[in-house]
């Protein structure tokens, strides 16, 4: 069976990353116009660059993108987030009315993950990112149109549903993810369960944008530490 990030054939760097750049630009640029165009609401416009952005582990996952190039691609995000916030480089991202370093732990968390399994085990690399960005993002816009029953944690206002919506979602992308690295049944179940029970209290608790390098490294470490100590 062909293993998922090793193609028959080798593709060529400049290639597989041209792709991600594309990627990228497009939700970039797709973000930033419905923002500017259709004045959408800043948090709906950051959850767009959050969700798809995340999807880009995915392309340098299946194209075998060495971990050097997506280390070096965290460090000049972060850069670039630290400088939107004193300059407008990107208001749709950033313009959204609180206190928040998340895009900075953002790039920080896709950095650490990469360094930390991609050579070795990059499934790891992928449910922590994309936990990060599908639960999270889906929390959230759950949350604001869906959210009835509030409650209030550490200073922030949550809503039941869109806790739950990060639950379900953390559980589907861990079961994804850990059938795409092979684990058995009891891995897919225990795992899947413990991890996203873990990824959804800490991004309950987690304040100031730090959910955004808690949830994925938090997840992918119990991920790695249960499948490799405990099963």
């Amino acid at each position: 069976m062909l293993e998922f990030g090793r193609s028959l054939t080798p593709i060529p760097l400049w290639f597989s990353s041209g792709l991600v750049v594309v990627w990228l630009g497009l939700v970039l640029a797709t973000a930033e116009g419905l923002y500017r165009r259709r004045h959408l609401n800043p948090e709906f416009s950051r959850k767009i660059v959050h969700i798809g952005t995340g999807n880009v582990i995915l392309i340098a996952w299946g194209l075998g993108i060495p971990a050097w190039i997506g280390i070096a691609a965290a460090i000049v995000a972060g850069f670039a987030a630290l400088l939107s916030y004193w300059f407008p480089l990107l208001p749709g991202v950033n313009s959204i009315g609180r206190q928040s370093l998340g895009t900075f732990f953002y790039a920080v968390s896709i950095g650490v993950l990469i360094a930390a399994f991609w050579q070795t085990s990059p499934y790891y690399t992928a449910l922590g990112i994309l936990i990060m960005t599908w639960g999270d993002g889906c929390a959230a816009l759950v949350g604001m149109r869906f959210g009835r029953h509030r409650y209030r944690v550490l200073g922030m206002t949550k809503s039941v549903e869109g806790t739950s919506a990060m639950f379900v979602i953390s559980y589907l992308i861990s079961q994804f993810v850990l059938l795409a690295s092979g684990a058995n049944w009891t891995e897919l179940i225990l795992v899947s369960l413990l991890v996203a029970m873990v990824a959804t209290l800490l991004e309950s608790f987690s304040t100031l944008g730090l959910d955004n390098l808690t949830v994925p490294v938090g997840s992918a470490t119990l991920a790695f530490y249960l499948q490799s100590s405990l099963l």
